[in-house]
């Protein structure tokens, strides 16, 4: 089995990328950088994109594809909008378009969010956007699932995007009291979203308690 992986330096991506790695049913893993990583394994080949609205250039690297990972991200307030929109929108359906024309029956799993607004009039940008990218994948008609989780608490130490976040992480062990609806960790999230691309789920919507299910 042979899968493709977009955004897999990110905190979620890297850990997709590791399950991938450790699986015996995969054979080759394409990850998709914008610069060189280092990284070494016998099964990885990474291939630097300079745009990731255009893959005219890089179309084999979609065939014979069984599963793809969509993780690239970005946080709201960390760019202008206009970009914010072009990462969240356009790089995340050329993805899925680039897969559909090469590997029309492969599973796209995308790294949405939580609030994902499917009617697409959402006045929150993040909201809004992450719903129109949704849908336009979903119009492919290909085996799609999207990932919508709540806070996402990162397994490994890093340097929070804002102060919110910052907050969020000191207060995990009280907000993971409040049930299933409201946390995951870096580490369950990045196993769901292995386990559902190569085994599938029973909704295309996956919310942070859906996603939850998956873990094992």
């Amino acid at each position: 089995m042979k899968v493709i992986i977009a955004g897999s330096t990110g905190m979620v991506g890297k850990l997709v990328l590791n399950n991938c790695l450790k699986s015996d049913k995969i054979t080759e893993v394409r990850s998709l950088v914008r610069k060189p990583t280092g990284l070494k394994h016998p099964k990885l080949t990474e291939i630097v994109i300079q745009n990731f609205e255009d893959y005219s250039e890089h179309s084999s690297l979609f065939r014979d594809i069984k599963v793809s990972f969509f993780c690239i991200g970005v946080y709201t307030g960390e760019v202008p909008d206009e970009l914010f929109k072009k990462i969240t929108v356009n790089y995340a359906v050329e993805f899925a378009n680039a897969l559909k024309r090469e590997s029309p029956e492969a599973t796209i799993c995308l790294l949405s969010g939580a609030g994902a607004d499917s009617t697409e009039k959402s006045k929150t940008p993040f909201a809004r956007y992450k719903g129109i990218a949704e849908n336009q994948i979903s119009n492919l008609n290909m085996k799609f699932y999207a990932f919508r989780p709540a806070y996402i608490y990162p397994i490994e130490p890093r340097q929070e995007p804002n102060v919110g976040y910052r907050i969020l992480r000191i207060f995990y062990p009280l907000l993971k009291a409040f049930g299933k609806k409201y946390s995951i960790t870096s580490a369950e999230l990045a196993k769901a979203m292995f386990n559902i691309g190569l085994n599938g789920a029973g909704k295309q919507i996956l919310e942070n308690q859906d996603i939850l299910e998956y873990i094992n």
